[in-house]
């Protein structure tokens, strides 16, 4: 398969590439770095880096950023910078992206575990993350030609818990290895509609 992996260059879009690499032609995209550039909160990048990769099996976003903050900080700036990255940025990969995609082709986005199990100044990334798995589910019985939808929703990686172990005690963080088979599992299979949790 030839498959755009979105984020490619981070650490569990790198793992995501090392496990699917081993059987399927890989192109990277990355907002400054990989085969190809694109800014998920602008709708013409989307559509000019589609235009660029041609025509696709798979797409995977590995992708996305939100704000952390605590609620009473989180005014409404922090919020729209939030879904316009990581909710609508993933939307548009999809509506941009159905028809480039081959028949029976595939989506697979990416969410997190603070979909279900919120944690502090955690509230702007849990509603994204919500926004995306509801849009997965009406996307996946409306898409065309038999193209598939799917979303993994890894706990934290233990690769960042340099970064975000303040935010996440108590949680048993995974590998960013482990999470990146539930993307395989997505690409390589046939369901969708599907919430794969990595926790």
């Amino acid at each position: 398969m030839k498959i755009l992996i979105v984020g490619a260059s981070g650490t569990l879009g790198q793992a995501v590439a090392a496990e699917l690499e081993q059987r399927h032609e890989i192109i990277r995209a990355g907002s400054s770095s990989g085969d190809v550039q694109v800014d998920l909160r602008d709708a013409a990048s989307v559509t000019a880096m589609y235009d660029v990769v041609g025509d696709l099996d798979a797409v995977v976003c590995a992708a996305g950023k939100v704000p952390f903050a605590p609620l009473a900080e989180l005014g409404e700036a922090k919020y729209l910078e939030g879904l316009n990255d990581k909710l609508l940025g993933q939307v548009r990969l999809v509506q941009a992206g159905m028809h480039k995609l081959r028949d029976r082709g595939s989506f697979t986005l990416i969410t997190g575990i603070l979909t279900e199990q919120p944690i502090l100044s955690g509230a702007c990334a849990s509603m994204a993350n919500g926004a995306v798995e509801a849009y997965v589910r009406a996307a996946a019985i409306e898409l065309p030609r038999g193209l598939r939808i799917n979303v993994v929703s890894p706990n934290v990686l233990t690769e960042a818990m340099h970064a975000y172990g303040p935010y996440f005690r108590g949680f048993e963080p995974v590998s960013a290895a482990r999470a990146a088979l539930a993307f395989s599992r997505s690409v390589e299979g046939l369901q969708t509609g599907q919430v794969y949790k990595v926790w």
